[in-house]
């Protein structure tokens, strides 16, 4: 009974009810936004899967972290937090707080894999040209194992998984190392080599590329120009994936604060409110991949335009057309579309030319001549440009 006691309270909210239900409102529209950029991102790489470039396979990758998370975390999250406790037992919360972390570092180590292939390309590109899409593939793959490696450490009992201090979610248990050595080792590692290193090279590769861009403009033309003819398209991966970056370290770094906070502090005198804020802080990070190379990459663009345009297209076409009204409406469309005000080209007379035809006999066209129509009460006269000196002024339409 008091195993059962212990585990309700732990999976009980610590944060008021106000506040939780705020949190699973911003989960749901993070949901919302992530699912939708998300799989729009995956759609048009998968439509440009022949053009694509080594360095966008981990734009990809990215978009299958954050959709993972997305589908992994948020159908749990946001009833649990609407019912101001977990819901899903001790099984499910390891399963969660495993998936949170692989998904959240295999994001992390991408995008470090990611900036370290720009600054190959920009920097040193005779190395940077030889990078093939097999090597982005074994990259990618990498980035996975590496990810794993932390993910189920704590399942085979280096480290732990338990509840978040806030009650309504599971995550990696912060206070572990202030009672085992064990969980301390993990904690160190994973904030050395998941956290530091990676954000150390992110912002070494990238101000390494804004050096080079600076001293010679023509290095990010060097290693793409003589192959692929776009001149700036490399260098347009580059901004955005510095943007990507940012955005992304913006999301998880007040989290990875509060937690050092809790691991290597006074682990009670961390507010439960201050983790369940950074928390929504790094869910947000799953929109904003989709978001950056969606609105900001040309050819991304283009490809989701054109895709919608198509879907239009096939919604009209497969909705019921509107008739007219009255037989002779299309034919009296087609009559002032043929000789309107004042017509001075082929059009104007060949439609002038069919009306004929239609009524009397084949007519011949001939050079294309300048013709009017002449109301006169209410029937309509056409007559060329050169016969209107026997008619008023006041009767041209």
């Amino acid at each position: 009974m008091g195993n059962a006691s212990d585990t309700a309270t732990l999976f009980a909210s610590s944060i008021s009810k106000e506040h939780d239900i705020l949190m699973g409102s911003l989960y749901s529209l993070f949901c919302v936004l992530s699912l939708v950029g998300n799989c729009l991102l995956l759609l048009v790489a998968y439509h440009k899967r022949s053009t694509l470039k080594p360095a966008e396979f981990f734009i990809i990758n990215l978009s299958i972290s954050d959709l993972g998370m997305t589908l992994s975390l948020f159908p749990l999250a946001i009833p649990s937090a609407f019912s101001h406790r977990w819901l899903f037992g001790e099984i499910t919360c390891q399963l969660y707080a495993m998936c949170g972390v692989l998904f959240g570092l295999c994001s992390l180590t991408n995008l470090t894999a990611l900036s370290s292939v720009c600054c190959l390309k920009v920097c040193f590109p005779t190395y940077g040209n030889k990078f093939s899409p097999s090597h982005a593939r074994l990259l990618v793959a990498g980035v996975w194992c590496y990810a794993s490696v932390f993910a189920l450490g704590p399942l085979a009992h280096w480290g732990h998984y338990s509840a978040e201090p806030y009650g309504t979610a599971c995550c990696i248990d912060w206070h572990a190392p202030n009672q085992e050595l064990l969980a301390l080792t993990y904690i160190v590692c994973l904030f050395v080599f998941c956290y530091a290193l990676p954000c150390a090279v992110i912002f070494l590769s990238y101000s390494f590329i804004l050096l080079t861009v600076r001293g010679s403009r023509q290095a990010v033309q060097q290693h793409v120009s003589p192959q692929t003819k776009t001149t700036n398209a490399h260098a347009l991966i580059v901004k955005l994936s510095i943007a990507v970056c940012i955005g992304f370290l913006g999301a998880w770094t007040p989290y990875a604060v509060i937690a050092m906070w809790a691991a290597f502090g006074d682990a009670t005198r961390v507010p439960p409110a201050a983790f369940a804020l950074a928390a929504v802080f790094a869910k947000s990070s799953t929109i904003y991949n989709p978001m950056v190379y969606l609105l900001c990459k040309p050819n991304f663009r283009e490809c989701l335009c054109s895709d919608t345009s198509v879907l239009r297209q096939m919604i009209y076409r497969g909705s019921p057309q509107p008739r007219e009204r009255f037989s002779f409406t299309p034919q009296r469309n087609k009559d002032t579309s043929a000789s309107t005000r004042l017509s001075n080209g082929q059009q104007e007379s060949y439609g002038a030319c069919l009306n004929y035809t239609e009524n009397t006999a084949l007519c011949n066209v001939s050079a294309p001549r300048k013709t009017a129509c002449i109301l006169t009460g209410s029937t309509y006269t056409e007559v060329t440009v050169s016969q209107l000196s026997d008619h008023p002024e006041t009767d041209f339409i």
